[in-house]
């Protein structure tokens, strides 16, 4: 093999790899005698069919393979020799090779691995705030509870249907004068103020009683998923069956029992330990950002452009898709945090390498049984499809092995606890939300699987870059600025059939 370098610039490199025919005739000829044992063919002893019979019915899915794997050789050997780490899969052109007696001429494109340069991981700095639980915090779970074990009994006769209350209805939908399919409905609950109903609707039904028949004009959004209605004009034909009144438990004892527990001490203990671990879980956001924003400060070097165009795709698909147009003139710093996400990524996964941070056996057992807990009934699948898919397992430990590497750093660094209130906690987040973060960039890394980046802790809505901004996680971005879409996203303004109300008793399974 004769290699030529026609590229060297900056991470990017390029090189022309010649392979001679005879080199993959060799091949050939190996397989030949490798499969001959196995050719079976009448007239001749198992074993004993002339090698010239074998090429000449198997020579040219021989040759392919011959060729296939002559390529992913070179490549391979080129790799090595040169100690180069691939950024992406490097992009590989073939010229030549397809008959017996031609070389093999391979052009190769590839950016390569940055080397990352040494980082003071020692003694930094960094202040962690704390939030303790406060019985304010306990009573309003335990409210939130009480909301959510809430029943519905009939108004009186004459009350009118407000905020709260829920309206059973019989409903026959019209556009242009015609009924449509999805648009009738009997004996259908909605809960007024829940949002799952087109814009407008539940206006149309406020103030409604028991017996009243009404007719709401409504326009479905120009983005509704069922093309044949967006943007159309419907007028629905109300027929009200009935109209209930919310009844919330009393926070007592009774409501405990009501949910399986002893008393209502048991009921504030378990809650009392479920926002303690949110609190934790923020105070950790909060001291990991200010972690990954001194090693931001402290690094700098070239990064892959393919790795930014890959990460900043995964992320703008997401934006896009909750801010639509409206994100538009801030892609230039969504194409900022990619950079800076990859940059800080290369680091996390070079300093969890240089000091041994590892992912144990043991530890990917649970993540593939945690994963595969997902698909019930294909288990074995699961499990089998990441111990044969190296690029998955990769995937799967990566916000494991990122993790790891925190904990490795937050070891070693000098912290400051201070003790704040829960509202000063998430609004030191909140502030921080032009902060880009990163994730785990290994050499064992797919960089072409669809990344989740970042869960979005609770934010203002003006802040866009919210989500990708987060945190480290591989989970897909959801931004709270898309918010004024959340009453679309959860129910029946967003759903094609069915409409203009929600799922049957949807809103009293609430």
């Amino acid at each position: 093999m004769t290699v030529t370098e026609t590229l060297n610039e900056g991470l990017k490199r390029g090189f022309e790899l010649l392979i001679e025919a005879g080199a993959i005739a060799d091949r050939v000829e190996a397989a030949v005698a490798e499969v001959a044992p196995q050719v079976r063919m009448p007239g001749f002893r198992p074993g004993k069919v002339p090698a010239n019979l074998i090429r000449k019915m198997h020579g040219e899915s021989l040759h392919r393979e011959a060729v296939q794997q002559a390529v992913n050789d070179a490549v391979n050997q080129l790799l090595s020799e040169r100690g180069l780490r691939p950024a992406m899969q490097p992009k590989i052109d073939i010229e030549g090779g397809d008959k017996p007696g031609e070389n093999l001429k391979l052009s190769i494109s590839l950016e390569v691995l940055p080397e990352v340069p040494e980082t003071d991981i020692e003694g930094i700095e960094l202040e962690r705030l704390m939030a303790e639980v406060a019985d304010s915090d306990v009573d309003t779970a335990v409210e939130r509870i009480a909301q959510q074990s809430k029943s519905f009994e009939d108004a009186p006769a004459k009350h009118k249907a407000g905020n709260g209350d829920l309206v059973v209805m019989d409903y026959v939908g019209k556009v242009d004068g015609e009924a449509f399919e999805g648009g009738t409905g009997e004996d259908m609950e909605i809960e007024l103020g829940s949002g799952r109903l087109i814009p407008g609707f539940e206006d149309g039904l406020t103030g409604v009683k028991a017996g009243d028949e009404t007719v709401v004009k409504v326009t479905f959004p120009a983005d509704y998923p069922a093309g044949h209605l967006a943007g159309k004009d419907a007028e629905f034909a109300i027929t009200v069956k009935a109209v209930k009144q919310p009844k919330v438990p009393a926070v007592d004892d009774e409501l405990a029992r009501n949910l399986g527990l002893e008393s209502l001490e048991q009921l504030r203990g378990i809650l009392k330990d479920q926002v303690e671990s949110e609190l934790n879980n923020l105070t950790r956001t909060h001291l990991k950002r200010k972690l990954l924003d001194h090693l931001a400060a402290a690094t700098s070097f070239e990064v892959p452009p393919s790795m930014v165009d890959a990460e900043f795709e995964q992320i703008w698909s997401q934006v896009q898709s909750e801010s639509g147009e409206e994100a538009e003139a801030e892609k230039d710093d969504y194409v900022r945090i990619a950079e800076r996400r990859v940059r800080l990524g290369l680091l996390l996964s070079d300093i969890g390498q240089k000091n041994n941070v590892q992912v144990s056996q043991a530890e990917m057992n649970r993540l593939v049984a945690q994963e595969a807990s997902r698909y019930p009934g294909q288990e074995r699948e699961v499990a089998k499809f990441f111990s044969e898919n190296a690029m998955a397992a990769a995937q799967l430990r990566a916000p494991l092995f990122e993790e790891k590497v925190v904990d490795f750093l937050l070891g070693k660094a000098s912290i400051t606890d201070r003790t704040v209130s829960r509202e000063e906690l998430e609004a030191a987040i909140e502030s921080e939300d032009e902060t880009p973060q990163g994730h785990v960039h290994g050499p064992d890394c797919d960089h072409d699987h669809d990344h989740d980046h970042g869960k979005a802790a609770k934010k203002p809505a003006a802040k866009k870059k919210a989500a990708a901004e987060e945190n480290t996680e591989e989970k897909p971005a959801k931004k709270p600025a898309a918010k004024k879409k959340a009453a679309a996203e959860a129910g029946a303004e967003e759903k094609p059939a069915k409409k203009p109300a929600a799922r049957k008793k949807a809103a009293s399974d609430e």
